[in-house]
């Protein structure tokens, strides 16, 4: 019997209204860390949230897998993979506590750039063509201007630094860097739930570490805490990530990803409505421009 691979779609009504949600989970994901940032540190919030979401997701694989979990060689590049993403959610945090939600979120959304970097160094028939080197350019020339924001006179984390801006910055280059290697090893046979838990449980155990290490204040948990820790495990790890790999084995990756950009303009538009963050013209202007570039990039490499 010969194998087919599935067909994917072009994106449908349907299909486009369950993405323009997804979107915008992402899109609230850095401001509920912020509005409870104050009672529980960022990065207690993503390793709590990791650990629990691995919890569920490790039950789930170990149901389907039982004793075959370890057997398809999976464990080596797992922890790797973990790490990068620990990497990632690592940097979101300490960003936050140091810039705006909306800086934070379009500079981890510079993900897309790393990733092509990383894959033409890394596989030879996704070696950059022109149009993506000028969608790179492009996008890196909106990031210098978007750096070009004054530094807010504003409480640390209450308006936006460098030093923030460059964290958030460094988390994108981790999360392509997480993608890069998922291409690269055995876990790109892998099914996407156990990518999922070996990425949450390696982060949750390394950003619970960091938090105990770090001295951070006690945390309180108020109702907004909770609340947020509800939405970050049950709306963000488990049903957005999970729906975005199910889209991805019904839909064009083409479409879904141009369109999946939308999360950090919902997110620079939520962080001024919600947090009454400012919205600089460098800043907007560098975001305008950074996003265009990787549009360039995504749809050349796809």
């Amino acid at each position: 019997m010969t194998h087919t691979l599935p067909v994917r779609r072009p994106l449908d009504t349907f299909g486009t209204g369950v993405l323009v949600l997804l979107c915008l989970c992402w899109s609230l994901q850095q401001i509920f860390l912020k509005l409870a940032a104050h009672d529980v540190s960022p990065t207690l919030q993503l390793g709590l949230r990791s650990l629990i979401a691995a919890a569920v997701l490790g039950i789930v694989v170990l149901r389907r897998e039982g004793r075959k979990i370890l057997a398809d060689g999976t464990l080596g590049a797992g922890l790797l993979v973990g790490a990068a993403f620990a990497a990632e959610f690592l940097l979101v945090g300490l960003s936050l506590e140091r810039t705006t939600a909306s800086h934070s979120i379009v500079f981890l959304y510079t993900a897309p750039i790393f990733t092509a970097l990383g894959m033409h160094a890394t596989r030879p028939e996704e070696r950059l063509s022109r149009w993506q080197w000028l969608g790179i350019a492009v996008a890196f020339a909106g990031i210098a201007l978007a750096f070009l924001t004054k530094e807010s006179k504003a409480p640390t984390g209450a308006g936006p630094s460098l030093t923030g801006d460059l964290l958030a910055l460094a988390a994108g280059a981790a999360w392509g860097l997480s993608t890069v290697l998922i291409r690269n090893t055995r876990l790109s046979e892998a099914a996407a739930d156990k990518t999922l838990f070996y990425q949450l449980l390696v982060a949750g155990v390394i950003l619970y570490a960091w938090h105990l290490a770090s001295h951070d204040p006690a945390p309180s948990w108020t109702p907004m805490a909770y609340a947020s820790l509800a939405y970050l495990v049950v709306v963000i790890c488990l049903i957005s990530y999970l729906t975005w790999f199910w889209m991805l084995r019904s839909y064009l990756a083409t479409q879904m990803s141009v369109l999946a950009f939308l999360a950090p303009i919902l997110g620079v538009i939520f962080g001024a409505l919600i947090l009454h963050e400012p919205l600089e013209p460098p800043f907007v202007a560098g975001s305008a421009l950074t996003l265009v570039g990787i549009v360039l990039v995504v749809r050349a490499r796809n």
